[in-house]
């Protein structure tokens, strides 16, 4: 969703994300990058790529865990970068985003049982 959205609106995408760069609001969201994070840890026995995920999981956990110390710096500095690189950086980023829920979305999907002949 939110590659979706940095790729149609990369300015008010970044105004989103400056907004949420709040010591009230980056904990919430450590809380839900955590929460998200082991929810594909759990996912991962099951999926097609098991190895994939449970790294991306255990990425997104650590990562959540460190968000309350560095995550205001670590976004300010972020931010700006995209700012200096402009929308098509946004962009970029969004893209690899939306290709990395894609492969979440297909890695977690079940697989149709081909149509049987009658």
């Amino acid at each position: 969703m939110q590659g979706v959205f940095g790729l149609a609106t990369p300015d008010l995408f970044l105004s989103l994300l400056r907004a949420i760069q709040t010591p009230p609001v980056i904990y919430v969201a450590a809380v839900v990058r955590v929460a998200f994070g082991i929810v594909l840890l759990l996912a991962a026995p099951a999926s097609r790529v098991p190895v994939a995920l449970r790294v991306l999981g255990a990425l997104i956990v650590a990562g959540g865990l460190v968000t309350p110390f560095y995550g205001v710096q670590f976004g300010h500095a972020m931010l700006d970068w995209w700012d200096r690189g402009g929308p098509s950086l946004v962009r970029a980023w969004a893209t690899f985003s939306l290709v990395l829920g894609v492969l979440i979305v297909w890695s977690v999907a079940r697989r149709s049982s081909p149509a049987r002949a009658v």
